[in-house]
């Protein structure tokens, strides 16, 4: 689950496009799955802080 790709990719690859009209590597959905992935660690470690089994907006 830790390598698990996070991101849809061809939604990420159509926001690049349609923001800047760039094209986006195969990488960055890798890059951005690790980035979303740390994220979702620091959340779940504020929802456990407050005594919480859900995570929140409020988390992040």
């Amino acid at each position: 689950m830790a390598n698990e790709v996070l991101i849809v990719a061809s939604k990420v690859k159509s926001y690049i496009k349609g923001k800047a009209g760039m094209n986006t590597s195969a990488s960055v959905v890798d890059a951005l799955s690790a980035k979303v992935r740390e994220l979702c660690d620091e959340a779940v470690e504020n929802a456990k802080k407050a005594k919480r089994k859900t995570v929140m907006d409020k988390d992040f």
